[in-house]
């Protein structure tokens, strides 16, 4: 059923016209608010239509609370919960982003999933973001969330933090 009603936007989407597909979606919302698909659609278009114009048309509140209704409808969905936490991480939410990575990255690690591309990609994105807020990395606040994309990273290059640290002081 939610491909039949995303199909428009979809097409509007594929011609370019994201104005109009985020649009269709917030009209359809209205009256299909259990569909999570739809709200993680429009929280996507939405992020990309301002990203696309450099300023907030759809607000940043919005498309926060479209995303996390998608993920409150769909908690299976993995998806939803790495994209949420990017989008909070774009915000400069960084708490918020860590949190939700961890959560992300627990339930790879309850499917047997090593570290993923997302992750690898979160912890790089976490550290830009910190040298924005705190260029010398000094701020306690920040330091756990510099050990955590650490970890990441490396697990995205295939090592645990202990043999990472083990090649790392080897002679």
């Amino acid at each position: 059923m939610s491909d039949e009603l995303m199909k428009s936007a979809i097409e509007m989407f594929r011609e370019g016209n994201l104005e109009g597909a985020v649009q269709d979606l917030e009209g359809k919302l209205k009256s299909h608010s259990d569909i999570a698909e739809l709200h993680h659609t429009f929280a996507e278009f939405a992020n990309m239509l301002n990203m696309e114009a450099q300023e907030d048309i759809i607000p940043g509140g919005k498309i926060m609370m479209s995303y996390k209704k998608a993920m409150e409808l769909d908690e299976e969905k993995d998806e939803y919960i790495a994209d949420f936490a990017g989008f909070a991480l774009e915000c400069r939410r960084v708490p918020v982003a860590v949190k939700e990575f961890q959560r992300y990255a627990t339930r790879l690690e309850l499917a047997d999933i090593p570290v993923d591309d997302v992750l690898y990609m979160a912890a790089r994105n976490i550290v830009d973001a910190v040298e924005i807020m705190d260029p010398e990395k000094s701020n306690p606040m920040v330091i756990p969330w510099l050990k955590q994309a650490l970890i990441w990273s490396v697990g995205g290059l295939g090592y645990s933090p202990e043999a990472a640290s083990e090649l790392l002081t080897q002679e």
